[in-house]
């Protein structure tokens, strides 16, 4: 098939199951609203004139201050940690390494657990605003530090060791499991909720405040990533490579490590721990349009949203009336798909 072809058929598809998705986790729910009081709710919203009447004000209010919300939230969620995933393989040149396996969501979910619990010690004057921000700036600057952390743990000279690279992984997200329980010893009731929310992640209690927050860490990153493609093609074949085809190593280093971290930060600091998404969702671009990176950035971003938004659906839908943590259903989903990677590798069908 025509790679041209085989790229507008992938992301017309991906685009169309992503509206059908957005529809549906629009509509579940408590109060069940038709695809046409959707568009007459949006309309209105955007201002355009719509029947006196025609929309009632309870669904206005679901759609607008409950769902929508949610669902923007799990797009943007997706989108950042598909982007992440296919960027840390990328400057890993590594297919498992993952923001969740080797521990810098762990990190993220770390330091916004302690500024929860700690913050309003430190800092006794904090406001509603300044907690939500703080929790954020703490999740990115976490993100970063464990990120630093593992690479530093993972290069044996200079290549990266997938095998330190996963057991640095296992070792902080251990370390992170055991802080994280100290933590909850001295935690208010509502602390622990929130650090139950951190460890199995949710979308549930979205927020437009919330979607600002992770646009602000997300879409500068989808944004500044695919200028790396070359670079990153280019650093794939290797170091000394890369530095004979003209690629900054070191500046490709600090930008990949850098947005790396700000969309895993931003996005554990809207909806906590959420895994398998940075690894499987690059694995099923790739299947889709080849290694390169000026497809596998942008795709990964897009597949991720709708990955993301169909677990959403899934989460609220598959025990009514209770939700099941959206960190659960990815797990459940990925980890299989892992446990495949491992054997594929060991059948000499993945290159580590």
């Amino acid at each position: 098939m025509n790679l041209r072809y085989r790229v507008s058929l992938v992301f017309g598809l991906t685009c169309f199951a992503l509206l059908g998705v957005f529809v549906i986790a629009v509509g579940l729910g408590a109060v069940a609203v038709s695809p046409g009081q959707i568009a007459d709710v949006l309309l209105l919203e955007l201002g355009v004139a719509v029947e006196p009447g025609l929309v009632d004000p309870l669904r206005q209010a679901v759609i607008t201050e409950i769902r929508l919300p949610r669902v923007a939230l799990g797009a943007l969620v997706g989108a950042g940690l598909g982007i992440a995933g296919a960027l840390m393989q990328g400057i890993f040149r590594n297919p498992l390494a993952d923001p969740g396996l080797i521990g810098v969501s762990s990190g993220a979910a770390l330091a916004a657990s302690i500024f929860i619990v700690l913050g309003h010690k430190i800092v006794p004057t904090l406001g509603p605003w300044a907690e939500h921000v703080g929790t954020s700036v703490a999740a990115f600057v976490g993100s970063l530090l464990v990120t630093y952390l593992v690479w530093r743990m993972g290069t044996v000279n200079h290549r990266i060791s997938v095998g330190r690279l996963l057991l640095g992984g296992v070792a902080i997200n251990a370390l992170v499991g055991a802080v994280i329980g100290l933590l909850t010893l001295i935690a208010s009731d509502t602390q622990l909720r929130d650090l139950t929310f951190w460890s199995l992640g949710s979308l549930n209690g979205a927020t437009w405040r919330n979607v600002g927050t992770a646009a602000l860490g997300i879409l500068p990153v989808m944004l500044v990533a695919p200028r790396l493609a070359q670079a990153l093609d280019a650093w794939l074949l290797g170091e000394a490579e890369a530095r004979h085809l003209g690629v900054d190593v070191m500046r490709l280093k600090r930008i990949a490590v850098g947005t790396t971290a700000l969309a895993v930060g931003a996005s554990v600091a809207v909806a906590g721990m959420i895994g398998f998404i940075g690894l499987v969702i690059p694995h099923l671009v790739r299947l889709a349009l080849g290694p390169g990176h000026r497809l596998l950035l942008p795709g990964s971003a897009l597949l991720g949203a709708l990955l993301l938004v169909a677990s959403d659906v899934l989460a609220r839908t598959v025990v009514i009336p209770i939700e099941v943590p959206i960190g659960i259903v990815t797990a459940l989903g990925g980890a299989p798909f892992f446990l495949l990677l491992l054997y594929r590798s060991g059948q000499g069908n993945l290159s580590l």
